[in-house]
């Protein structure tokens, strides 16, 4: 884990890196009550998919919308039902993948 609370390695598989690996957004912080607010670092038009999971690994929201290249953020709300603790975000845009670690609190 680095120190924005990335994962490079979520499970026991060994994962390649791939050539075009980069950031898709970053978050203002890895503490969230009841929304998330990314913001794209190079915003691309195509659909962006983010899954939260527990530390389980169990899929426990799913957030799937067609970006614009004039949209540099999107919020992600409807969070608040979800139990206390820490969470894996997996999101995806296109070929490009990131994982990071948050925090949910009441």
């Amino acid at each position: 884990m680095d120190r924005f609370g990335r994962l490079s390695n979520v499970s026991n598989e060994k994962q390649s890196p791939k050539p075009n690996d980069h950031m898709i957004a970053k978050i203002k912080s890895t503490v969230f009550i009841d929304a998330l607010t990314l913001e794209l670092v190079a915003p691309l038009y195509s659909s962006l998919k983010a899954i939260l999971r527990d530390d389980k690994g169990c899929e426990c929201s799913r957030f799937e919308t067609n970006m614009s290249t004039k949209e540099n953020t999107v919020t992600w709300r409807g969070l608040n039902d979800l139990p206390y603790g820490v969470y894996t975000l997996e999101l995806s845009q296109g070929e490009d993948e990131e994982k990071m670690r948050l925090v949910k609190r009441v």
